[in-house]
């Protein structure tokens, strides 16, 4: 999935919500990133476009928080709790997934396997 910085979107997204596990003082998601504006895009496994440097879903930790909500890995983070996601240093997106003051995560995420089912769907009807 490949876009223009400033220009809009058309994407095919799922909701994931995940609970946070409550570890002592810690709180914890089950999963880890990588990409972000500050990161080499060409690094990146799970896009076929080197240009993107978009927050991708790099690790789950079987039967964690991530994992029983359906989070992948591969997964494209779009938001967070609302916040655009799309352009954000790899920092800032850490920041926004652990805040403390957060039980809860919500999540919008586009998945190549998504994508994929949209196109099949709408190549199998007559366009008019």
């Amino acid at each position: 999935m490949s876009f223009m910085p400033g220009q809009p979107l058309t994407a095919v997204v799922q909701r994931i919500q995940i609970e946070k596990l409550r570890h002592g003082e810690n709180l914890i998601l089950g999963f880890s990133i990588g990409g972000g504006i500050d990161q080499d895009p060409g690094q990146n496994p799970f896009s076929d476009d080197k240009t993107d440097k978009g927050i991708y879903v790099t690790r789950i930790t079987p039967r964690g928080p991530a994992d029983v909500a359906g989070l992948r890995m591969g997964d494209k983070i779009m938001q967070v709790n609302g916040w655009d996601m799309t352009m954000v240093t790899h920092d800032r997106a850490r920041k926004r997934l652990t805040k403390k003051n957060e039980d809860v995560v919500r999540l919008l995420v586009t998945r190549r396997s998504l994508e994929e089912a949209v196109k099949q769907s709408m190549g199998s009807y007559p366009r008019q």
